[in-house]
């Protein structure tokens, strides 16, 4: 052990605050009230110590209801304490981790699901470190694990399931019967993109996708349509099996479909064909992965709080609905703000 954490008189007394507001402003009411919540026990008999063996620290926090309900205190009332408590009894499936894992920190930083599974095969890069939340100490480590361990520091009583190969037949089985209430998918391997549609379709459950350039969210109810075509049509009747053992032209031309070329930025399409060539991977960036977390996180509550959100494919494209002003874009002068009003105009 490295080291011992203990602010749990803080949290207690914060605990009191979020229960009775009014006490926080009287300090005898609020030494009554902590007194109160801990039944006169003495503190370190209280509540919950969470060891985290990676980093060696052993943490001192409140029991899981209590905990919860401070930590998601601040979420009221824009979530309720019963929409919460629904929340918290959700899981929440999650494959790829770069939006995705931008995704599962946004969902268990705002109490949208008590549970999740979350599956990559992959491991932290150099490169990854231009959008993903690690450090250098963690290079070489697999994504679920980093993702998981982050989580976990986040909240001590997540139930998180990693799957540490990625998904195939057998695995993909597991994981949809694991009984996901919603699924994040942010892979870019085509026989799972599909597959798990497949599985989601039967089993109604609803699927989100952010594609990680101009706020491109694909939002599929099979929950409520569970004969709707996969991603909306655009791949048409491909099934997992034919796009298994595509080579790595045919997977680009695939994901591009799946995607929807038209929608792609300028810079995105100008970037593909040189896939492989003078450019190593997908460009992305650290904001279109965290926009992209946003939204998922942001859908997601909505859908699984029961909130009317149809299937479609939606752009939040930041460059157009915060766009430059007139006479700036093509390097002119700027204009006087005072003669120059900016209008944000609704993409759709």
């Amino acid at each position: 052990m490295s080291e011992v954490h203990d602010e749990i008189r803080a949290q207690i007394e914060e605990l009191a605050g979020c229960l009775v507001p009014s006490c926080r402003s009287d300090a005898s009411h609020l030494a009554d009230a902590v007194r109160g919540l801990t039944g006169g026990r003495p503190l370190d008999a209280y509540g919950t110590w969470a060891w985290y063996p990676w980093s060696r620290r052993l943490v001192h926090v409140l029991p899981r209801e209590a905990y919860r309900t401070v930590r998601t205190d601040r979420n009221r009332d824009k979530i309720t304490r019963a929409q919460q408590g629904d929340l918290l009894t959700r899981r929440i499936g999650i494959i790829g981790l770069s939006v995705g894992a931008a995704g599962a920190l946004a969902c268990a930083a705002e109490g949208v699901g008590g549970s999740f599974l979350l599956a990559d095969f992959d491991r932290l890069s150099l490169s990854n470190l231009n959008r993903l939340r690690a450090g250098v100490h963690e290079l070489g480590l697999e994504k679920t694990v980093l993702c998981a361990r982050a989580m976990a520091e986040l909240d001590p009583y997540l139930d998180v399931r990693v799957y540490r190969r990625g998904l195939d037949e057998s695995s993909l089985d597991d994981f949809m019967a694991a009984g996901p209430d919603l699924v994040i998918e942010e892979c870019d391997t085509p026989w799972v993109k599909v597959a798990v549609r497949d599985h989601a379709r039967a089993r109604r459950v609803p699927v989100l996708m952010e594609a990680n350039d101009r706020g491109l969210l694909d939002v599929e109810r099979f929950d409520l349509e569970p004969d709707r075509p996969l991603l909306h049509g655009r791949i048409g009747e491909l099934t997992a099996a034919a796009v298994k053992d595509l080579d790595p032209a045919s997977a680009i031309a695939f994901m591009l479909r799946a995607v929807g070329e038209d929608r792609l930025s300028a810079a995105m399409k100008e970037a593909i064909p040189r896939i492989g060539d003078t450019l190593s991977s997908w460009p992305q960036l650290a904001s279109g992965v965290l926009l992209g977390g946003a939204l998922v996180t942001d859908t997601a509550r909505r859908i699984l709080l029961g909130e009317a959100v149809a299937s479609g494919s939606h752009c939040v494209d930041l460059a157009a609905l915060v766009p430059a002003p007139p006479g700036e874009a093509d390097g002119g002068a700027p204009l006087p703000a005072a003669r120059e009003r900016i209008a944000v105009r609704e993409v759709r």
